[in-house]
């Protein structure tokens, strides 16, 4: 048997939306305008989303490929600032294996016409099975997601 390792990292990433902060934080706040963006790759079901957006809450998104593998991404969150801020910590599985433990905070700031978003992620990526690069990767492709999400 192998010892467990951890190692922890993190990244930062800032996006600029054509969009006012109440529309792009909206697009956070509820399981409807969520789940219009945060899912899986192609190929991936969604088998389970809930969201209870407020301190103390849970957010639950699990799904499945076609080949049987499942993900869990399992949430709480800890501050919810309308507009302006919202920090989770969040667990990431894969076929039951536990990949990583994460802190997320999510900002919201005008940017001319639009809204400056920026995410900062602190992980500890647990024994290999996951690492800082591939969790950034899967990042940007949500917040590309998100923006193809926001209604003009």
């Amino acid at each position: 048997m192998s010892q467990p390792t951890v190692v922890h990292a993190s990244f930062t990433i800032d996006r600029v939306y054509p969009a006012a902060p109440a529309r792009v934080f909206a697009a956070w706040a509820s399981a409807e305008a969520k789940g219009r963006w945060f899912a899986g790759p192609n190929g991936w079901t969604q088998a389970r989303r809930e969201l209870d957006f407020r301190v103390g809450g849970q957010e639950h998104v699990h799904g499945r490929f076609g080949n049987g593998e499942t993900t869990a991404f399992d949430a709480t969150y800890y501050d919810i600032v309308p507009e302006q801020r919202i920090i989770y910590v969040y667990d990431m599985r894969h076929n039951d294996v536990h990949l990583s433990i994460s802190l997320a905070t999510i900002e919201f700031k005008p940017e001319g016409k639009g809204t400056r978003l920026t995410i900062t992620e602190q992980g500890a990526f647990l024994d290999g099975y996951d690492n800082v690069s591939q969790r950034e990767a899967g990042t940007q492709e949500l917040l590309n997601s998100l923006g193809r999400s926001l209604p003009d």
